[in-house]
């Protein structure tokens, strides 16, 4: 069994720590607190995610680094992602590490039409600062890659869900299933709540991600992670309903002078630049994942069942019914 390095003690970090473990893996999850992960048997460590130094010896010996970071401020981007992704990039190089980037869909931009794995990093037409964060992170490892410094491998998750993701942090958890689930209306700051939308579920994140740290098929190369066929707004307000047995919640955009009014707030301006993932139909191709690896999504009713119970605990299970018409 190997021994794995997991950065980033948020749900997709935990996840995949959780994975490599009950695979019998040696794991240590390192965040800048230190704080303890939860989980049995995997160790927790506090280090500086921007020192190349630390990094490196805090990976020492390890087969691969798992980058589940995330800056703290989401309009900060383009101050605190790279000096983050140079020194984990940095720390692979020097403990010869392979390196796992957890990344996302920002980098394709607006599209029109499934999206599918893209290696090369100049086909990628990011949108705003934070694709191009994003897109530029893949861009330094990939040449690394080719350069023979470094095994570098990026997985791409759409919008996610589940339980372990952090509080504000999942949009369909926030704005969606916790409304809809305690039979409430579904108010929405923006998008069009027809428009299909490919939701990922959290713990097939870190499935994939486990799966990618110890596979060398994975290297130099992107990988989707297998999700559910796509779901609008509007669908997954209906299916939660036949879970919980309580009445469709009614889905709406916010009233527009209270959209505007939320525009005060710098993490909504920054919106800006992904509404369009929202707006038209935004869906993740992983067929090319799943065939390769053998893998497959988590059943789309099953995730929501497990969320909505988490979400709600006790209460949230007794509110599900024995079947459902799904």
């Amino acid at each position: 069994m190997g021994k794995h390095l997991v950065l980033g003690n948020g749900g997709i970090g935990r996840s995949t720590a959780q994975v490599l473990r009950d695979a019998g893996h040696d794991v240590t999850v390192g965040s800048r607190s230190g704080r303890p992960t939860g989980l049995d048997d995997v160790r927790s460590l506090a280090v500086e995610c921007t020192d190349p130094a630390a990094l490196a010896a805090a990976a020492d010996g390890v087969d691969s680094i798992v980058n589940a970071l995330n800056p703290k401020q989401y309009t900060h981007w383009d101050r605190d992602w790279p000096p983050m992704a140079q020194a984990v990039l940095a720390a692979a190089q020097r403990s010869g590490a392979g390196l796992v980037t957890i990344g996302n869909l920002y980098g394709y931009g607006r599209v029109d039409a499934p999206m599918v794995e893209v290696d090369d990093p100049k086909a990628l037409r990011p949108r705003g600062i934070k694709g191009r964060v994003r897109a530029d992170m893949w861009a330094a490892a990939k040449a690394a890659h080719d350069a023979g410094r470094v095994r570098a491998t990026e997985l791409r998750a759409s919008d996610y869900f589940g339980a372990g993701a952090g509080a504000g942090v999942s949009y369909l958890n926030t704005y969606v299933l916790k409304p809809a689930a305690a039979g409430r209306a579904v108010r929405l700051m923006m998008g069009a709540a027809d428009a299909p939308h490919s939701w990922t579920y959290l713990p097939d994140i870190g499935r994939l991600a486990a799966t990618l740290a110890t596979d060398d098929r994975s290297w130099g190369h992107v990988w989707h992670v297998p999700t559910a066929p796509a779901r609008s707004v509007r669908e997954v307000v209906a299916d939660v309903a036949q879970i919980t047995g309580r009445g469709v919640s009614k889905v709406s955009l916010l009233p527009a002078a209270v959209r505007g009014a939320m525009r005060i707030a710098p993490i909504v301006r920054s919106l800006d630049e992904t509404k369009h993932q929202f707006e038209r139909p935004f869906l993740l191709d992983a067929r090319h994942t799943e065939q390769t690896f053998g893998l497959a999504p988590t059943p789309w009713t099953a995730a929501l069942r497990e969320t909505i119970e988490a979400l709600f605990g006790q209460n949230g299970a007794a509110a599900i019914q024995s079947k459902s018409s799904l």
